[in-house]
């Protein structure tokens, strides 16, 4: 195996690399307390508390989509900081961003920083990454809201509505759009997603993300027919109480059917309690699909209808599970 000569000097003595490290950490942290940017993160902790957006006067002259976003101000802002950071790594290329980020391949990102529910990103996709991937064939909503600033590139998009509801998913409407460098925009989480559908080269954008509710729950539809593919969970917390009960029905834990079925038919997260209901049908289908008819019979209950729908894929394919059904008929 080619070793480096860099990477064999750092296996005898790493100090100049924890060194490097940590003045790119500080110069990092420097630049986000200064006064370049101590006021926008001031009004993202403002925006957090549940303010407006146009009422904070510096990220209003980044996001306002309705035409007061000051012309350059975003590209200048990102600039700032990537300049730093990439000085840094011209001089010692083996230092990693202290600043949280993610790329694979097609997209990647960048952390700025995060107060609370909102975080500020530098985000950019990759065209000919994009074109290596497979078309998708679902999207995601959630409950938060996004501002996109287009700081270079271009991109064909196609914004998808939802704008009603239907047996076992939703009604989409979806519109063709362009991305070009300076628009801004505005989309609300729950009911709005935006896909990336082709880059010229780079498409490259300032983005800034508020989350809504602490139990907010990520849908995913078919794009096709707006059929519900999935449910997740919106926090770690539910994450992991998730994670729990499909472990227990990986085990073949039987004797915790009744604790799911109990958590299914509780008012709490939605995801939590379709994952909790899955899972009591795979341990004990007598007790899964009498909860399952319970739920699919509350007309006040926000699963009702996707339980419904699994109802009658059931039905379809296991008759006999009628002696169990509680419906009324």
């Amino acid at each position: 195996m080619l070793v480096a000569q860099e990477i064999k000097a750092l296996r005898n003595d790493d100090a100049s690399q924890r060194q490097a490290q940590a003045r790119l950490a500080a110069a990092v942290e420097r630049w986000r307390t200064g006064p370049r940017f101590q006021p926008f993160r001031e009004e993202m902790e403002q925006l957090a508390q549940g303010k407006a957006l146009a009422a904070q006067a510096n990220l209003a002259q980044l996001f306002d989509p309705t035409g007061g976003a000051t012309p350059g101000l975003a590209a200048d802002l990102a600039a700032g900081l990537v300049d730093l950071i990439a000085a840094e790594l011209k001089e010692f290329p083996l230092v990693q961003s202290p600043l949280r980020h993610f790329a694979d391949g097609a997209v990647s990102s960048l952390l700025v920083a995060q107060v609370g529910t909102v975080a500020l990103m530098i985000q950019a996709v990759d065209g000919p990454g994009l074109m290596r991937r497979q078309p998708v064939q679902t999207t995601s909503f959630t409950a938060g809201e996004t501002w996109d600033h287009v700081l270079t590139g271009t991109a064909e998009a196609e914004l998808v509505q939802i704008i009603g509801s239907k047996p076992g998913g939703v009604e989409l409407r979806k519109s063709e759009c362009c991305l070009v460098p300076g628009a801004v925009s505005f989309r609300d989480g729950s009911r709005e997603s935006l896909l990336i559908r082709k880059v010229s080269t780079c498409l490259v954008t300032l983005k800034l993300q508020r989350r809504l509710g602490q139990n907010g729950v990520v849908r995913q539809f078919r794009l096709d027919d707006g059929s519900l593919v999935h449910l997740a969970a919106g926090s770690s917390r539910e994450s992991r109480l998730e994670l729990a009960a499909a472990l227990l029905g990986r085990m073949g834990r039987r004797d915790a059917a009744p604790l799911m079925a109990a958590m299914a038919e509780e008012q709490g997260p939605q995801s939590l309690r379709w994952q909790s209901l899955r899972e009591c049908i795979a341990l004990d289908s007598a007790s899964g699909f009498a909860t399952l008819c319970r739920i699919a019979a509350k007309a006040d209950d926000p699963l009702a209808m996707p339980a419904g729908a699994m109802r009658a894929q059931l039905l379809e394919s296991y008759p006999q599970l009628g002696e169990f059904d509680q419906c009324p008929k």
